[in-house]
């Protein structure tokens, strides 16, 4: 089976609650594992908190208005993307953002909370325009009798 949706959302708090539902009801009407289902949602929460927080640009001036989330249910994985138009992520720093923030970091730990919680991550910038993207998978684990397959 293989679901897939977007979202164009708002830059606004509220817009998180939004993208945290719709994946959690995908995932339940699917017959995915509750654990995994919850894993996934945190890391989408934190990725989409990033979006809304840092995914504008003032600098340029630029009414970054909003972000995407798209995630991908294909057979046995689930990758999610959360891409914003903001900034984007600091040249050749990317990778340094997922290592384990301290313990009285104010910041920083989304990034980590999602490598934790999935299989893969990924995040680097969008090429043109710029603008962040957060990328992660995971393997997903069924229920015995999912409600969209046939019991």
């Amino acid at each position: 089976m293989s679901i897939w949706w977007s979202l164009h959302l708002r830059r606004e708090a509220a817009s998180v609650p939004l993208a945290r539902r719709l994946l959690l009801g995908t995932m339940e009407s699917a017959g995915v594992d509750p654990d995994i289902s919850y894993d996934l949602s945190v890391a989408l929460t934190e990725a989409c908190a990033n979006a809304v927080e840092h995914g504008g640009d003032t600098v340029r001036g630029d009414s970054c208005e909003a972000y995407r989330v798209t995630a991908y249910l294909d057979g046995d994985q689930c990758r999610i993307e959360v891409a914003d138009s903001g900034p984007g992520f600091p040249a050749g720093n990317a990778r340094s953002l997922l290592r384990q923030a301290g313990e009285d970091a104010e910041h920083g730990r989304g990034l980590c909370l999602i490598r934790e919680l999935a299989d893969h991550v990924h995040i680097g910038n969008k090429p043109g325009r710029g603008g962040a993207v957060v990328s992660f998978d995971k393997i997903l684990k069924w229920k015995k009798a999912p409600s969209l397959l046939p019991a």
